[in-house]
């Protein structure tokens, strides 16, 4: 792909705009997309951890309904899981996380409640912030969740 000359504008409700280059915004765009492949295993994983936590098992069937997709839909996410060397099953006792699968369900729970605690700290209602944290927590990155830390400690003093 090739730039876009810098200082070329759109006219967008009145306003003018200046478009980012078409390197940066097709990195944009990829990074939105990438983030949106691993939300899934990123969200079974998590779900898979709180299981594993709260009851001592994790069975798909259970996945399936706290994730409000069919049990096909979720088998097929845990074969993916396993595939990754995220995650092992066994008959009839459920789906485990593997080390690589605990450290990813660890990080992804710190940065869900690292979302929640800005959300929370802005004034977001509790119920709202766990919410929308589900889908944001993907989408941000390292620097911004840095930044979110740096403001909620600032908070603290």
């Amino acid at each position: 792909m090739q730039p876009t000359t810098p200082g070329k504008t759109r006219r967008n409700g009145g306003a003018t705009k200046e478009l980012p280059t078409e390197l940066i915004q097709a990195r944009r765009f990829g990074k939105t997309r990438s983030a949106q492949s691993t939300a899934l295993l990123e969200d079974y994983v998590e779900l898979i951890a709180d299981l594993l936590t709260s009851s001592g098992e994790a069975r798909p069937t259970d996945i399936a309904r706290r994730l409000g997709v069919s049990h096909a839909t979720a088998i097929k996410a845990i074969s993916r899981l396993k595939r990754a060397g995220l995650a092992t099953s066994r008959p009839y006792r459920g789906v485990f996380l593997t080390e690589q699968g605990h450290t990813l369900a660890e990080r992804v729970h710190a940065r869900h409640r690292l979302v929640v605690d800005l959300l929370r700290a802005v004034g977001v209602p509790a119920e709202a912030a766990e919410a929308d944290a589900e889908g944001m927590e993907h989408h941000v990155s390292d620097v911004t969740l840095k930044a979110f830390a740096q403001f909620i400690k600032s908070l603290a003093r």
